[in-house]
């Protein structure tokens, strides 16, 4: 592969490509046309399986912290900082962001690339977790520290390395973002047993810090490690012609109502295994079980995604997560079934994140992944937003 970075850039819309009129997604879509003549030239290896490396690594730590955000909270409320209600929402602020600012952590990836987009998100990241630990005592600094600057760093690191594998993968795209992904559930079984261990031992505050020298320290190295194969130029924020294509509206509307009820097992199995009896370590070992479960579910979804078309697998996933919200949820009330629950609901859960980037790249062009997935990204705060709204308007 060439050590150099190639540049796209794009051609007017109204001035289609002769490609335009042999691709399946419409005469008058120029940067599909362009897409698949960058695919055409991926390597479907090499560099970009460093490439997976070092965005799993940012995965493992900005998805398993907030994945974990239900075994932190447990010893905050056991201090009686806060009620879990209450708590809930620092780790939910963190998530929010991701979505909230999607749309704007894309543009900055577009305008300083994704090393510098992941440099800044794995430090935020790292920062939020510092500094929540000298204000452990105080909810509006753990909003501040854990939810608003941690958030960002989410954000941050979300949009790279969803859009970064679309430039070193084709064929095994779905397995390359299924990799990248499953780094998260990984984090997430690990960071679950380390915030048990660490609360016990040296208490909350000094757990919230280790974790941010422990990102900074990892995270960094697996940022430099990134490097653009194209450096796509697109002046684009948000792309409002997206919405005329049915199949970007239904793929936004389904996105936004699929992740209302996605993060409740993990931020809720902790204190939820308590108020049944189970042991804080139980429940910490629920959370690990969920987050492994969905490593797997992941890299499986991927594997499928090449397979069978990455619509079909996330519709697969998506039906998993249904029905063991459904029929099995509703009889966990004892630790087998809540094992059961926790394994299929993870896979299913995992599956989602880690076929999504797939699924734009391949309807929309892997050029326009940046801009597609904040915009769709977005959808996942505003639409869960609004039916939170008109299902508890007060």
């Amino acid at each position: 592969m060439a050590s150099t970075t190639s540049t796209i850039e794009l051609e007017s819309p109204h001035n289609p490509s002769p490609l335009d009129s042999n691709n399946n997604f419409g005469p008058s879509d120029n940067i599909i046309a362009q897409s698949q003549i960058a695919d055409s030239t991926v390597p479907d290896g090499g560099y970009g399986w460093v490439i997976v490396f070092a965005c799993a690594v940012i995965t493992f730590w900005f998805v398993g912290t907030t994945y974990c955000w239900g075994v932190m909270q447990t010893p905050l409320v056991q201090n009686g900082l806060a009620s879990a209600s209450t708590l809930s929402f620092i780790g939910s602020l963190a998530v929010a962001l991701n979505a909230g600012l999607a749309i704007l952590s894309a543009r900055l990836l577009q305008r300083v690339g994704p090393k510098w987009t992941g440099l800044l998100g794995i430090s935020a990241l790292s920062a939020g977790e510092l500094l929540a630990g000298f204000v452990t005592h105080s909810v509006g600094g753990l909003f501040a520290t854990a939810g608003f600057t941690l958030g960002i760093g989410v954000s941050l690191c979300f949009v790279t390395v969803s859009t970064l594998p679309a430039q070193y993968f084709s064929r095994k795209r779905g397995l390359a973002n299924g990799i990248v992904f499953a780094g998260g559930g990984l984090g997430g079984s690990i960071i679950s047993f380390i915030i048990n261990g660490l609360t016990g031992r040296l208490g909350i505050a000094w757990t919230f810090r280790i974790l941010g020298i422990l990102q900074l320290a990892t995270g960094i190295p697996a940022a430099l490690l990134i490097k653009e194969r194209t450096r796509v130029r697109r002046n684009v924020f948000i792309e409002w012609s997206l919405f005329k294509d049915p199949t970007f509206v239904l793929i936004f509307l389904a996105g936004g109502i699929a992740t209302f009820p996605l993060l409740v097992p993990p931020f809720f199995i902790p204190l939820y295994s308590r108020s049944i009896g189970l042991s804080a370590s139980t429940g910490a070992c629920l959370v690990a079980a969920f987050n492994f479960s969905s490593a797997l579910g992941r890299v499986v979804s991927g594997l499928l995604a090449d397979r069978i078309g990455p619509l079909n697998a996330l519709l697969i996933g998506l039906t998993l997560s249904a029905t063991s919200m459904l029929v099995m949820w509703p009889v966990s009330e004892t630790l087998v079934p809540l094992v059961l629950f926790v394994v299929i609901n993870g896979a299913a859960n995992g599956s989602f994140f880690a076929t999504m980037p797939t699924v734009v790249g391949w309807l929309f062009g892997s050029i326009r992944v940046a801009v597609a997935m904040g915009m769709i990204v977005t959808s996942w705060y505003v639409i869960p937003k609004d039916l939170a709204l008109i299902i508890y308007p007060n």
